[in-house]
């Protein structure tokens, strides 16, 4: 026993010692830095490196690359122009090799890409302050495995519950689903999602609601490294090859009933709402046509909204659907998105048609950024 409590204070004080011995090695290096004008100054300690950079989202379109310069004492820095209020991701690029800020533990995966993240706020009423964690009661995230009976697998989910559900009352639900070579994890990690319905409904600019956002992937059971399939490299199409017994719209009855069946929920249309970006964004669309009484409020953000090749089905599904009055048919999307021709061509049948729906466009691109405000948005348009 005493051998065992001197090996243990050995390593300890060995550990320790390694510690402070690389501190000693190299500059007490801070990145990011967010200073009081606005801009962020990125760090990073590379003596032996020859060329040195800092990339991305710090515009609306897409990712920018800004080179830092080396300082007499290693580090290599750069400072941006003034940034608004918002979540931003950037990596460096140390020799044509991306790596993550090692002076910044705030890191998210996006398929295989690593980023840091920081989030910039000026005060309540920004979307920085929307994105960061505040004093507010706070919702439960949790990673939920169903079975799906139409795939015949057992699948995973993410499920937001608000604070104040309780097992007692029932809430109203929204299906929220990630796009091409996401997962269950992407909305709650990229979105933000638990943050913003947590600061939404504190506010009381949304009800308080359950949140599901299953994985899209009907070949995949759960996010890379959380089923059976073990830790393979994610690259947006594993396992697509395989094919699946039905398809992500035909399947998702089997996530509602189950949802229905395990929490407190309200089982009435006008109780449930889905949205979706990209990929996830179709599948709201292909949602919509196929269960036209079953959602109220349908969100199309960014959306692959694939309009069906058979031109008299797709004229007798959304007929059905839109004769059923839902409450909201929302289409959102930037300015410089690259499915905006997709978004346009549905719009004009939608036009053509004379049905109802509303139309957001901002500036940016197929961004993350402009997802969470998408989100921000639709939500509180909810059950109200």
């Amino acid at each position: 026993m005493k051998r065992l409590l001197f090996l243990t204070i050995a390593t300890l004080l060995t550990a320790n010692a390694f510690s402070q011995q690389m501190l000693g090695q190299r500059p007490n290096v801070k990145s990011p830095v967010i200073n009081s004008d606005g801009t962020v100054t990125f760090n990073f300690y590379g003596p032996e490196a020859h060329q040195v950079g800092v990339i991305g989202d710090f515009d609306e379109i897409h990712f920018q690359t800004l080179s830092m310069q080396r300082q007499d004492n290693g580090v290599w820095t750069v400072t941006t122009q003034r940034l608004t209020p918002e979540l931003y991701s950037y990596a460096f690029i140390v020799d044509g090799q991306r790596i993550v800020d090692p002076a910044n533990s705030y890191v998210n995966r996006d398929i295989s890409t690593l980023s840091n993240i920081f989030i910039i706020s000026r005060d309540n009423n920004d979307k920085g302050h929307l994105y960061q964690a505040n004093n507010v009661p706070h919702g439960t995230l949790s990673r939920v495995w169903y079975d799906s009976p139409t795939l015949g697998t057992q699948r995973r989910m993410t499920v937001y519950l608000p604070a104040a559900y309780d097992g007692k009352r029932r809430f109203p639900v929204m299906y929220l689903l990630h796009g091409h070579g996401g997962d269950e994890t992407a909305w709650g990690d990229l979105g933000r999602a638990a943050q913003i319905m947590d600061n939404l409904i504190a506010e009381g600019k949304a009800v308080p609601m359950i949140v599901v956002m299953p994985n899209g992937n009907p070949t995949c059971d759960a996010a890379p490294g959380a089923w059976h399939e073990g830790m393979y490299t994610p690259d947006g199409n594993a396992f697509n090859q395989r094919g699946a017994k039905a398809s992500m719209e035909e399947s998702f009855m089997d996530i509602v009933n189950f949802v229905d069946r395990q929490y407190k929920t309200i089982r009435r249309r006008e109780a449930r709402a889905v949205t979706g970006l990209s990929m996830g964004g179709g599948h709201t669309f292909g949602i919509s046509r196929l269960y036209p009484t079953t959602f109220d409020y349908y969100g199309l953000q960014s959306a692959a909204a694939r309009m069906n090749k058979d031109a008299d089905k797709l004229d007798e599904q959304m007929q059905r659907l839109f004769d059923s009055k839902p409450k909201l048919y929302w289409i959102a999307i930037g300015h410089d998105d690259f499915l905006m021709q997709m978004n346009t061509d549905l719009r004009h049948y939608l036009d053509s048609k004379g049905y109802t729906y509303e139309y957001y466009e901002n500036d940016g691109g197929h961004l993350w950024r402009n997802w969470r405000i998408y989100l921000s948005m639709f939500a509180q348009r909810l059950f109200k």
